[in-house]
């Protein structure tokens, strides 16, 4: 496994490598003066879940710039329909297999399908992305975005490089050069878009659990590798917790591999199900975890949600919906976490 892990990025960084100077975007309107965008690609072919919600920001920010628009997604697995449900401007999903060796014949149509639609405008939501560069450079579109690093934007915007904002920025400036308004509204949270029933299930499976109507604080206690916080920090983390919110609820949603930092010793919730945990979620009042896809999914449904973070870039990844926020545990103790938590509650 750990041998995998390394061949996998040392593929990865040989990639970025090749590809890192693929493409340019194309901002020239000299024979494009009555410009017509409706059909739009927006590429990023991952799986995970919190790349998939952090593209989420982009995907309102075109919507809303191109309301009649009909936007295809380029991605890769089986999660963007489940994310993207709600969103009435989404046309067609141009799914890669998460295993693409596995299933060469879908892989290699999913390329292809690129090249037999004529796009308006194709938007790599990733310049990192040596697949999101190559599918930019493949597809047929009359103006293609490759969302390359800006450093006048960097110095301009303090929070440029997070993930779900940097091709926003990106993607304004290039607007104007096509001769739009510039846009300084501000810029989109995460979002899944729930329907009213989902909330109300959401609603009653917390109730199910707490059988109060206290208000409720969700740990989620997984995370991957170096991102993991052990036993003892999460057993020390409650107790603390416990002790100074006595009014609150405190639970836990656990992982798809049905597992528990803190061995199942607090009530908990147990979904695979994405939209169902995003609806049991948006009825708690806060919500904190380590930098994970979870995390990703309750800040994407409006919970104020804390980040913990100790190995990954808080920059880049960061929850920042209202109240929410994170915390680099390398710095702080236990007494000052807890302080920043009486922030949002």
């Amino acid at each position: 496994m750990i041998m995998k892990k390394k061949i996998n990025a040392l593929r990865r960084s040989l990639m970025r490598g090749l590809t890192k100077n693929i493409g340019k975007s194309n901002a020239d309107i000299k024979n494009n003066q009555n410009i017509k965008i409706k059909r739009i690609l927006i590429s990023r072919p991952n799986h995970r879940l919190g790349n998939l919600l952090l593209l989420t920001p982009l995907v309102q920010e075109v919507i809303k710039t191109f309301p009649d628009s009909k936007i295809d997604l380029f991605v890769k697995g089986g999660v963007t329909p489940i994310i993207y449900k709600n969103y009435e401007n989404i046309d067609r999903y141009i799914q890669l297999p998460k295993k693409p060796f596995s299933n060469l014949g879908k892989y290699i149509k999913g390329w292809f399908q690129l090249k037999f639609r004529k796009y308006d405008l194709a938007i790599n939501s990733n310049p990192g992305s040596s697949s999101g560069r190559l599918s930019i450079l493949a597809t047929n579109s009359t103006f293609k975005f490759f969302g390359d690093h800006d450093e006048e934007l960097n110095s301009k915007y303090q929070d440029y490089n997070h993930d779900a904002k940097k091709t926003i920025y990106n993607l304004r400036k290039f607007l104007t050069e096509l001769g739009y308004p510039e846009n300084t509204s501000e810029l989109p949270s995460l979002k899944l878009i729930l329907d009213k029933e989902e909330l109300e299930t959401g609603k009653e499976n917390l109730l199910k659990i707490v059988q109060n109507d206290k208000k409720t604080i969700c740990l989620f206690t997984n995370a991957t590798g170096a991102k993991i916080y052990s036993e003892d920090w999460w057993e020390a983390f409650y107790d603390k917790l416990k002790s100074t919110f006595p009014d609150y609820n405190i639970i836990e949603l656990l992982p798809v591999e049905n597992i528990s930092k803190l061995n199942f010793k607090i009530p908990n919730f147990y979904s695979t199900d994405i939209r169902e945990m995003g609806g049991f979620l948006s009825n708690c009042a806060l919500f904190i975890a380590a930098d994970n896809g979870v995390m990703h999914l309750a800040s994407s449904v409006n919970v104020p949600t804390i980040g913990l973070f100790k190995v990954t870039d808080e920059t880049m990844y960061k929850p920042y919906n209202d109240k929410s926020f994170s915390i680099n545990t390398n710095n702080l103790d236990l007494d000052k976490v807890i302080d920043l938590i009486k922030t949002s509650l």
